[in-house]
């Protein structure tokens, strides 16, 4: 197992981790321990110093992978990158700071008179740490990933700082911290996890210190146009999956409340995805190399066997979740998750869909026509904007979810139908029409089995028998000839 497949495989295992950790905070212990205002606050924390970081960096991140192999030298000063990207760094965070300081009052005034409006006006400040070190790390992250050392950031931010806020919520639960202190762990984590990879960096000695060189100064435009176009693009597909959870905080009375509904029941439906894109991470390289040689019949061949894998695996996962509502809403522990489950179905199905596109977006974005990503993306945010404005005043809560769901749709078919038009690229064939009939036949098998009174015994029978019945039905009516393959491995085994 070379370099790369190590850092791969150790990457996958801490990914899988974090994702468990995640899942252990949010779904058990944020519900028994936290108001769904203060779970609110602290997603909507998240979200905030996700987006300041990733526009005052001005695409610090990109920049650095994409333009350090040329400065990279033997004597580890590089011609002075690491001064530059922190100057550069520091400059576009100090311009943003300044911004979001003298805009307080109208940002705090979206959230007068409403549900958990104390939490902002509050920890208003608190953003701007918060921000900062989820900026540096990522600045670090991204020069760690130039010399190959990416296992301990990724640990830091999947495993490390969920450690600290499981610890941060067991404290409270003991009575020994209140929600203030909590807040201030949970940036001091992000502070310890600067440190540790900043140290962690030092030691190897790969980058030093020193004076800016002339070839540096003199492509800042360049690294400026370029930065501004990545932000755009990278910013804009952060801001699809979180502009919902920003716009109801502000448009609805319930404001943090709903969001802490809202964002834990889009948390359980990101799980949907996880195992079919993991699979599929392995077609993007074959993908980019593809386009090389300009081999079109691979990447068509690649294009519908993730839609087809992707869709098939979503599909079964979807119907797990569905089918055990119950079980869920007794996980969840608070009752006002049971008024509001259908929110989780539309977002659940916003994923397949996005899911369902495959690699449509990816195929643009390495192709010539890498440019046209950005418009589509940007357009999508302003679909997004709109169509929350028009339906959060109106719906709510599942306002957001279908505006949620309507954007993944209109953005995955204007992928689609752009690869479709330039380079004659589909996805869709009959196995989507048998998958589609396989979810149908599953899904009510498993909403119409009867329901046991013991919720675990409920939860394990009926996954078990609507498993079953799907993995039979997508194997005999060979929907997916790689995974029969491994099926038909295991059978011979047996």
């Amino acid at each position: 197992m070379n370099l790369l497949q190590k850092q791969g495989f150790f990457n996958s295992l801490i990914l899988y981790a974090g994702v468990a950790l995640g899942f252990f905070n949010l779904i058990i212990l944020f519900q028994r321990i936290l108001t769904t205002e203060e779970i609110g606050f602290f997603i909507l924390m998240g979200t905030i110093s996700l987006l300041y970081a990733q526009f005052a960096g001005l695409g610090i991140g990109n920049i650095i992978l994409k333009y350090f192999p040329y400065y990279r030298s033997d004597d580890k000063k590089h011609g002075g990158f690491a001064s530059f990207v922190t100057v550069w760094s520091l400059i576009g965070f100090a311009i943003f700071t300044v911004l979001f300081v003298v805009f307080k009052d109208f940002i705090i005034s979206y959230y007068k008179n409403k549900n958990g409006a104390p939490l902002l006006i509050r920890y208003f400040y608190y953003l701007i740490p918060l921000s900062f070190f989820t900026l540096v790390f990522s600045v670090l992250e991204n020069l760690a990933l130039t010399v190959f050392k990416n296992v301990l950031s990724s640990f830091l931010r999947e495993v490390g700082l969920r450690l600290f806020t499981t610890a941060g919520v067991l404290l409270i639960a003991i009575k020994l911290v209140d929600y203030h202190v909590f807040l201030m762990i949970y940036i001091t984590a992000n502070l310890v996890a600067v440190l540790v990879l900043l140290a962690y960096i030092s030691k190897g000695r790969h980058f030093k210190f020193s004076t800016v060189g002339a070839q540096l100064l003199s492509e800042r435009k360049t690294f400026l146009s370029y930065g501004i176009f990545t932000v755009l693009s990278g910013s804009s597909f952060v801001m699809i999956q979180n502009l919902d959870t920003l716009m109801l905080s502000m448009l609805t009375k319930e404001s943090f409340s709903y969001v802490g509904i809202y964002g834990t029941f889009f948390a359980i439906a990101v799980v949907i995805s996880l195992p079919a894109k993991a699979l599929s991470r392995t077609s993007l390289q074959i993908i980019a190399q593809s386009w090389v040689t300009n081999d079109l019949a691979k990447i068509g061949k690649i294009y519908y066997k993730t839609s087809v894998v992707q869709m098939l695996i979503g599909c079964l996962l979807f119907i797990g979740l569905v089918i055990n509502r119950s079980f869920i809403i007794m996980l969840l522990h608070k009752p006002e998750y049971a008024n509001y489950f259908n929110v989780f179905i539309i977002v659940g199905v916003a994923f397949l869909v996005d899911m369902t596109g495959g690699l449509n977006g990816y195929i643009m974005n390495v192709s010539k026509y890498y440019k046209l990503t950005t418009v589509f993306i940007v357009s999508g945010v302003v679909f997004c904007v709109l169509s929350n404005l028009v339906l959060i005043p109106l719906l709510g809560m599942m306002g957001a979810a279908l505006s949620y769901l309507i954007t993944m749709f209109v953005l995955n078919f204007a992928y689609w139908l752009f690869v479709k038009i330039k380079f004659n690229l589909q996805p869709l064939a009959m196995a989507h029409v048998y998958i589609l009939l396989i979810f149908t036949v599953c899904l009510l098998i498993g909403l119409y089995l009867p329901s046991l009174k013991n919720v675990f015994a409920d939860m394990i029978y009926r996954s078990v028998i609507v498993g079953v019945v799907y993995v039979f039905l997508a194997y005999i009516l060979k929907i997916s000839e790689d995974i029969n393959i491994v099926f038909d491995r295991i059978l011979k085994k047996v």
